[in-house]
């Protein structure tokens, strides 16, 4: 079972929501994760994507990623979502895809601060594309403890 498997896994038991949203892990190769769902489930009055998907979407992805990156460190903690920004910047009518990109100096300072301190912070950036452009961009922190 490959990571991304185990993340699929872990989000649809965990996070409950993620499973209704139909949400599935679509590509991880160490740096970038990416999580799409089917826009059915997701719907919206006006046959577009509901801004409270988008945003469990987003948030979702950006917490697979901290998961992620911690599996690969051999450490289980804690992750939660302690700030987020989310800008609306054109409707999605189609399946809603999600990428994160991790900064790896970003990610060892994180690191560096949870083996000293036990807790540490992360800001991790998320973009859903539109057709041409960027329809959601989501800057998010997440804090990992335990």
């Amino acid at each position: 079972m490959t990571l991304a498997d185990k993340l699929q896994a872990t989000l649809h038991h965990e996070i409950p929501l993620t499973r209704h949203m139909g949400i599935e892990v679509t590509h991880f190769d160490g740096h970038t994760l990416r999580l799409a769902a089917p826009l059915a489930p997701n719907i919206n009055h006006k046959h577009t994507a509901f801004g409270g998907s988008l945003y469990a979407l987003a948030v979702s992805c950006g917490w697979g990623m901290v998961h992620l990156k911690l599996e690969e460190a051999g450490m289980h903690r804690h992750i939660v979502i302690q700030e987020a920004e989310i800008k609306y910047l054109l409707p999605v009518a189609g399946e809603m895809c999600a990428e994160c990109t991790v900064d790896e100096a970003d990610w060892l300072r994180c690191l560096k601060m949870l083996q000293k301190h036990g807790r540490a912070r992360i800001a991790l950036q998320v973009t859903i594309p539109g057709q041409n452009n960027a329809a959601v961009e989501f800057n998010g922190r997440y804090v990992v403890h335990g």
